[in-house]
Formats: C-alpha cells, structure tokens, sequence
C-alpha cells in the first residue's frame, strides 16, 4: 500500500506560502530543538485528529521562529507530544473520532522495531497481577503463558504458579513496577499457594533473567477430531509480520488434515501489523482478490494529497512481503481454508489487529467469538522517523537521536464501513478462571482440548450450544494489570509504509 508522505522540505514550503511576511531567513532550527521540531512536523502532517488540535494547525504558526518559542515551554520531547494528543486530559470533547488512548513516542526506535516482529528484553514470563482480596496494597501475580525456549521456561515455570514476593519483598500496588518491569535484568520470584486470593509463600523460589527474546506467536497448532468434525486450533500471540511464512505453513497443516472447523485463539493478542491481518483473513476464507478486506480512514491531508484506492486493504491469494528497501523476502501462496464460518477466543487482551480481522471477517462469513468482550481499538498507527519524509530510509534520518513516534493516524473499517471502537462482546460469555470466582484457579493447559476455552468452544462446534455448565465472568475483580500492558507497544495496530 503506497501512500503520499509529507517531507517536511516540502512542508515548510507549502505552509510558508500562508505565513503571513514569512521571512524564510527564519527557517533555522536550533539543535536543541530537533527533536520538538520532529514531533510537531510528523503531528501536523499524519496525526488523525490534526484538525482537531489548534496547536497543529497549518497556519498556527507564522514562521520558524515562532514556532520554535513556542517548543521551548515544554520540558522535552515527550511533555510536547502528550500536550498536543486529543484527549480529555487535554480539555477536548469528545467527537466522532472519540478520544486518542493509544498514541506513543519512545527514544530507541531499534527497540521499537524489534519489539513489533516479537523480539523484547524479556524471561519469557507473561502474568497478570491482582489485590489479594481484602487488601489495598497487598498484590500477588498468575502466570498465564510461558514463552517457549525462554529463560522461564527452563527455570519450569508454568501456567496457573503464583508469585507474590520479589527477592524476598513482598510485592504491592506501589513497587511492582520497579520490581517486575524496573531495569533489573534479574529477579527472584518466591512461589506461593493461592489461598482463595490470600497467598502464602510455600517456600519455593525460581530465578529468572531477561534477555533479548524473540517469541513466535504462531504458539500453538492442534488437529482435534471429534466426531463429524476435524477442528483446527491456533493459539496465535503477535500480528508480526516477520512470522507470516509460518503462519501460513500452519494453515498448511490444517489443510492437509481436512480442518472442517477453524478456531483462532486471540485470547492474549494485542495486534500488530494490518497486513498480516489481511493475511490471516485471507487464510482463513477464501475471496477474490478485488474483494475489499477493510478501509482506511486518514486525516484531511492525507485523504485528499492520494488516490482513494491506496486506502483500501484487499483479500488476497498470496504473502508478498518486502523489506525497507523494496525488495522480496517472501513470495508464496496463501493457504486458504475457505471457510464460511470460523471461531475466535478473545479477551480483555484482545485487541487491535486482532479485532480488525473479527470485524473485516464478519462482512463475509459467520464469526463467532467464545470468552470476554475485546478492547475496542479500531485506529491504527505508523512508524514516524525524524527524516526528510518520516520514514525509516528517508533522506537526512537524523542520528542525533533515536526517538521515534508512533501516534494514530487512521480508522479502520470493514467492508460495510462498521466497526466497533467499544470493542466485540462474545455470544458466549467465559473467562479465564484466574479463581476470582472460584476460589480456585482452573487454567488448564493451552491447546489441550480440556482448557477451559478451547472446551467449551469445541463444545460450540459440535453441538451448537452456546452455554453447557459453569460460566465464569468475574474476570477484573481484585486486578490491577498484565506483563503485556506493561510494553509501550501493547494493543498496536500499525501500516507498513512500503
């Protein structure tokens, strides 16, 4: 998908046209504030609200120099960046865009890029941390998902352990940031028996070290025949685009068994890439490749400086993938299922890409969704770079810096022009049982038939009950947050500038 960007030569040439007695002497920008300069430029040209904001307005400023004064009141790049968002924090109303509550910059743009194809400075422990019951500052953590080949994984952490000390401290509502997610690169979980919410410590610890990790998120593939029915299982983590080719050797694989039933677990999936979505899509139903997959709603400027066709996202027949450069580094035809109705495990993890690919699918076929209702994220992102047009290989990238931005800047939309930015609520209502009802946690083991979920999914297929015994629905009770909320790219959906 190719799209007009605005190099900001060409820019600051289109708006010193309405600068009233510009002065183009007064174009210079001072070091100090090149990055200020980065974030205003790449804002006014692609941020979706841009109209919105008086500050990035086109003729808010009548030269350089009044530009940059108004850059030197703020205390660095990040204070300029959150004053310039569309949120009520800011004082704005709500409109028909609503609020922006995913734009974000950061100053290690190679940590960026390898977080978004599933590579992080990690142990390979994802949790989510929860109040012990009755307390305000007591908090415990659950593991949920191990990360295969990573430090936790051959330290023998498992899915449903409880944590609630951390070296020795006891973890609360007030260090559990710099505890867990602090720049300590190693730590001691001490293990602890749940106790109906009121953990106690049973003497056991385990030491983990993080490292630079890259997790596939193609994470678990299962043929299950039940009956009249040949059920596909995909536990899938990560819209990474580095990972498409195996992706699509996992539909390989649920072709050459005769899947006549598809479910996609997007239960911990917080998106990534829009093309990959289409991907995905297009593996599981089979269209034409005219057939529209979803559309694009950008900024004023940005609509009307393309080709209306460069905003829509077309099903297709095959993964042609290329890099920075232009050039292949993948070629090959998609495996499509062909499927009229497919099955989807989603949470309050669920996000993104992954509700882009719920939403597109349902202007076609029939897509059911088993668990809890979805985030509700149907905006998307790009990369900006502080170069010549805002991208990665554009001319004079400036290496006087790292920071990158990554804010919103489209809508996106199905066929039919729908979407759902309070996000998708299962027919079927289950959640992980985390004990918050129970008293006992009950996870189960992911991509084994008798997971809670994937149970009572199969159960769905093959007999067309929505509901058959316990349905558990406290899922926020007591909780305070999960490892993935904790990474500044969580519940990404981002274009690739090609």
């Amino acid at each position: 998908m190719k799209f007009k960007l605005f190099p900001k030569i060409i820019f600051v040439f289109i708006v010193s046209l309405l600068f009233i007695n510009c002065d183009k002497s007064e174009d210079g920008i001072p070091t100090d504030l090149e990055i200020e300069n980065f974030v205003w430029g790449g804002l006014n040209a692609y941020y979706l609200w841009q109209s919105d904001v008086p500050d990035l307005s086109d003729l808010r400023f009548s030269n350089q120099n009044q530009l940059n004064s108004y850059l030197e009141g703020f205390s660095s790049p990040e204070n300029l960046f959150d004053n310039l968002l569309y949120t009520a924090e800011n004082g704005y109303p709500a409109n028909e865009k609503g609020y922006d509550r995913f734009s974000w910059i950061v100053d290690d743009y190679v940590a960026l890029e390898n977080a978004f194809q599933g590579i992080t400075v990690s142990n390979g422990m994802d949790f989510q941390l929860y109040l012990e019951n009755g307390s305000t500052t007591n908090v415990y953590g659950v593991v949920r998902y191990v990360v295969p080949a990573s430090d936790a994984k051959t330290q023998g952490v498992l899915r449903g352990m409880v944590f609630s000390s951390v070296d020795g401290t006891q973890i609360t509502a007030n260090n559990y940031q710099n505890l867990l997610f602090g720049t300590n690169t190693d730590y001691t979980i001490n293990l602890a028996d749940f106790n109906g919410g009121n953990p106690i410590l049973n003497g056991t610890s385990i030491a983990l070290s993080k490292i630079q990790l890259q997790e596939d998120p193609v994470a678990k593939v299962e043929v299950f025949d039940e009956g009249a029915n040949t059920i596909g299982y995909l536990l899938y983590n990560q819209f990474a685009s580095s990972y498409d080719s195996e992706l699509n050797a996992a539909f390989g694989t649920f072709k050459a068994s005769g899947v006549t039933d598809l479910i996609v677990d997007l239960r911990y999936n917080g998106g990534g890439s829009v093309q990959t979505a289409t991907y995905l899509g297009s593996m599981i139903t089979k269209q034409p490749n005219t057939t529209i997959y979803s559309q694009q709603i950008w900024n004023e400027k940005v609509m009307e400086n393309n080709d209306p066709s460069n905003f829509l996202n077309y099903f297709t027949d095959r993964l042609t993938n290329t890099d920075e450069n232009g050039n292949v580094i993948l070629d090959e035809p998609i495996n499509s299922l062909g499927l009229s109705t497919v099955y989807f495990i989603v949470t309050e993890d669920t996000a993104s890409a992954s509700e882009l690919v719920i939403n597109a699918l349902s202007a076609y076929i029939d897509v059911k969704l088993v668990g809890t209702q979805t985030v509700g994220k149907q905006v998307g992102s790009i990369t900006l770079y502080d170069s010549d047009d805002y991208r990665r290989n554009g001319a004079n990238l400036n290496t006087n810096h790292t920071y990158v931005m990554q804010p919103i800047v489209l809508e996106i939309k199905n066929a039919n022009g729908e979407n759902n930015p309070n996000g998708y609520t299962a027919e079927f209502q289950l959640a992980e049982d985390f004990g918050q009802d129970s008293g006992v946690i009950n996870l189960g083991v992911l991509g084994d038939k008798t997971e809670p979920l994937l149970e009572r999914t199969i159960q769905y297929i093959t007999t067309g009950a929505r509901s058959t015994g316990k349905t558990i629905t406290t899922f926020n009770k007591n909780k305070i947050t999960n490892s993935k909320l904790q990474r500044p790219f969580a519940n990404e959906m981002y274009v690739d500038f090609k």
